[in-house]
């Protein structure tokens, strides 16, 4: 399996402005403590062995590690499919640690 991880989503100008003149909110703060919490290369390792397989004809899956922090997020904040969507397109800071 190819670990490498998804490149980091890339700030817009006024995202990187807003970004530097606030405080860090509560779910910022729980999601950078659960990325160094939780062993995602680990995790990873053990699900690969059941994830599908890019490259096949067809449309290609999500790569393995984002689609699980999309999962735990659903988990942590009890959000159904099309609220996790939303809140994708809606939050940074979820968008950034997917």
């Amino acid at each position: 399996m190819n670990s490498k991880r998804p490149l980091p989503v890339q700030m817009s100008f006024s995202e990187a402005e807003y970004a530097g003149k606030r405080k860090r909110t509560r779910r910022e703060k729980f999601l950078g403590e659960m990325e160094q919490t939780v062993p995602w290369e680990w995790l990873a390792r053990e699900i690969s062995k059941h994830y599908p397989v890019s490259g096949k004809p067809g449309r290609q899956p999500y790569p393995l590690e984002t689609m699980l922090r999309i999962h735990f997020m659903q988990q942590w904040f009890n959000l159904s499919d099309p609220a996790m969507e939303d809140a994708l397109h809606d939050s940074f800071s979820i968008r950034q640690f997917a």
